[in-house]
């Protein structure tokens, strides 16, 4: 019942990912709650003891007084230390749970479903708003069970002392408990769920002026991005500001009322210690009984503020993590067959129902051994056949297939083994030049490694390297240049033995003799049995290829001789 409920909001299913630390969960509003009842009872014993020290009695009549002090001022502190580590083991494993969530929701959506928010604005949601739901336990969940069961045993036990005095203290802990926090969260509603978006908008434009800030210094636009940084920064910081003044209204408000809490208590005993219904040495453990109470209320009113800022958090992530998968993968997956072409059967594809079509009645096929060129125009869909080629994406109507069996009844890791994909953007990893180029066959040894880095005509350039295979390339390939980066990304390509390589702009970075030299080692792939299909806009060795074909205006592939394409 529980779990239906919560599963209902964003929210709730964000707990539900979380559920199997329910039991940290417990045991951290347990001992939460034991810590601030040890200062509850430290407060109150104080007030008894000085009060009874005052009367001047013999001094073994104070022994027990004396000993709970030390025993509730010992205890809080190891309470609170046990409290301290119990809670944050639980947001630190908690949020391990949620970054593997997102993730595992994240990757079959790469990158089909990924082209509509901006890069900057997923990192924010992978990083800002998962690590916001932190807070989940931390702060928003934990203290309202910490305050219930501290409240609880106040109340009790100020009515073991004096009833009046339990029902004044219930109605001020119902008026901090419940009255504050809904104040601070309508207080702090807007705010909350502006400032999610306000630093998605400051990370986008700082991770774009990381990435781009050579061309923004050669376009002369440094005054418009410092501008645009500025009034992000400052949007974030003015929201900020309100959360600050939102949480000292809160802070303050709960202390005005922990002191009138205290003078109501005290005002009502004072009658009872005249009718000699109170003893008098209890009324100063009375009045701290309810000061102290109040160390469980403080945390709500930032609790309620933190559930809707965790609210709007799992929000935007479900935008992200909710969105339908391009690419189903079959109940049962059939092996990827071993012979047979690649083809296409009049294959028609649209990203979206209501725009036209990409690729309309595509048929052709790449043999095993082959070698292929496919030209045409910029935005006419050359580089949706090669993700369609590795099921990044799923075709509208027709089909593709692999030795006759149609993609969409293989295991997509398996069929993306067989037939590889080196995009026009192939990135590369903060991580050694060894460990990039190893992501094509994890299994190579170092050897092989640099054998395909030979192949693919890097192997004077890495003999010069002090470092070898070990050499940093840098933040996405910083450190290398952009013809270094396509032939490292055709090596990654080439380690792993596919039967079909795909090479999307291969030679766009290269000079022509360097063009020249890559295409024919790209081409020279189908003497080892493979089919290549090399997707560009200019062949420089047009008799290398097999077949030339060309993507057209009527978004059809249709065949053509080996001319040269400018």
């Amino acid at each position: 019942m529980i779990a239906s409920r919560l599963s209902r909001s964003p929210l709730g299913r964000a707990v539900l990912v979380t559920r199997g630390r329910w039991r940290r969960f417990a045991w951290s509003a347990l001992l939460g709650a034991a810590t601030v009842l040890a200062a509850v009872g430290l407060l109150t014993t104080s007030g008894y003891l000085i009060s009874r020290a005052a009367e001047k009695p013999e001094i073994l009549s104070l022994t027990v007084a004396i000993v709970g002090v030390r025993f509730f001022g010992i205890s809080r502190s190891l309470l609170r230390y046990a409290e301290r580590l119990v809670s944050h083991d639980l947001a630190f494993r908690s949020l391990t749970d949620l970054r593997f969530r997102f993730f595992e929701r994240l990757v079959p959506l790469v990158p089909g479903a990924l082209d509509q928010p901006a890069s900057a604005d997923l990192l924010s949601r992978f990083v800002g708003d998962v690590d916001r739901l932190q807070d989940l336990y931390l702060r928003a969940l934990t203290p309202p069970f910490i305050a219930l069961a501290t409240g609880l045993v106040c109340v009790a036990v100020a009515a073991v002392m004096l009833p009046a005095a339990a029902a004044v203290l219930a109605v001020m802990l119902l008026l901090g408990g419940v009255g504050v926090p809904g104040l601070t969260r309508w207080a702090a509603r807007v705010s909350g769920r502006r400032q999610a978006a306000a630093r998605a908008e400051l990370s986008g434009a700082m991770l774009e002026v990381t990435a781009g800030s050579a061309e923004i210094a050669v376009a002369g636009r440094e005054a418009d991005w410092l501008k645009r940084m500025t009034e992000a920064d400052t949007d974030v910081v003015a929201l900020q500001k309100r959360d600050a003044l939102n949480g000292g209204l809160a802070a303050g408000l709960t202390t005005m009322l922990s002191a009138g809490a205290a003078v109501a208590v005290t005002a009502v005993a004072i009658p009872a210690v005249d009718d000699g219904l109170l003893a008098g040495v209890l009324l100063a453990a009375l009045a701290l009984l309810a000061m102290a109470s109040f160390e469980a209320v403080l945390p709500l009113g930032p609790a309620a503020a933190s559930l809707d800022a965790c609210a709007d958090a799992a929000e935007r992530i479900e935008e992200i993590t909710e969105r339908p998968p391009p690419v189903l993968e079959p109940a049962i997956p059939v092996p990827v067959p071993t012979d047979g072409p690649l083809s296409f059967e009049a294959v028609r594809f649209a990203y979206r129902p209501e725009l036209p079509a990409v690729l309309d009645a595509v048929d052709f096929s790449v043999g095993s051994g082959e070698a292929v060129a496919l030209v045409g125009p910029s935005g006419a869909g050359k580089s949706t056949i090669a993700e369609l080629m590795v099921r990044f994406r799923d075709p509208d109507d027709g089909r593709i297939m692999v030795g006759g069996v149609d993609l969409r009844s293989m295991d997509p890791g398996r069929l993306r083994e067989s037939v590889r994909l080196a995009p026009q953007d192939s990135y590369l990893f903060t991580g050694t030049l060894g460990e990039n180029v190893a992501l094509g066959d994890p299994t190579a040894c170092p050897e092989e490694i640099v054998e395909v880095l030979g192949r693919v005509g890097l192997g004077p350039w890495l003999d010069g390297l002090d470092d070898g295979l070990e050499t940093l390339v840098g933040e996405g390939g910083s450190m290398v240049s952009g013809g270094q980066r396509q032939r490292i990304a055709a090596a990654r390509c080439l380690l792993g033995r596919p039967r079909f390589m795909i090479f999307d702009e291969p030679t766009a970075h290269l000079d022509p003799e360097g063009a020249l030299s890559l295409e024919r080692i790209l081409v020279g792939g189908r003497e080892r049995g493979a089919g290549v299909l090399i997707i560009t806009h200019a062949i420089a060795d047009p008799a290398g290829f097999d077949r030339v074909l060309e993507l057209d205006a009527s978004h059809s592939v249709r065949e053509r001789g080996p001319v040269q394409v400018d």
